[in-house]
């Protein structure tokens, strides 16, 4: 019998900086780190590349239009939570819109923070993220 192969969980995760302010999401009623603080960001469908998963959060998310030429990979992260993850991390210049919270059901604060003053309440491994983008580290391990 063969042995199945390991399996890793692609992310894409949205830096959208303004003004040295970055825009945070709050999670709520999601089952996972719920009452925290992350960037707008979410799983590969499959069939999809993570510049097109990116592209389809940030209208999903944040309502807002970004094409794939003003995205640009700033952060790669291996990282291990219950299963092992790739985060891709990727920052857009300009985009179509004025981002708003198009998921109530799972976002109850949608704001800007200063890059320097993150809530308290940042998810770990995005406060990690950010830390490193800021500090032009483009590879980082999370939860080894």
């Amino acid at each position: 019998m063969q042995k199945e192969r390991f399996r890793l969980v692609p992310v894409s995760h949205l830096v959208l900086m303004r003004d040295d302010k970055i825009l945070l999401i709050r999670r709520f009623n999601t089952g996972y780190e719920d009452g925290k603080y992350s960037v707008v960001a979410g799983h590969l469908d499959g069939n999809e590349t993570f510049t097109e998963a990116m592209i389809r959060e940030a209208e999903e998310e944040a309502g807002i239009a970004i094409k794939s030429e003003d995205l640009e990979v700033v952060h790669v992260m291996h990282r291990k939570s219950a299963d092992e993850r790739i985060d891709l991390f990727f920052m857009a210049d300009r985009w179509g819109g004025e981002p708003k919270n198009m998921e109530p059901g799972k976002c109850d604060d949608m704001r800007w923070f200063g890059a320097d003053d993150l809530p308290p309440n940042t998810i770990p491994y995005v406060r990690h993220a950010i830390e490193n983008i800021r500090k032009n580290i483009f590879y980082s391990e999370f939860g080894w």
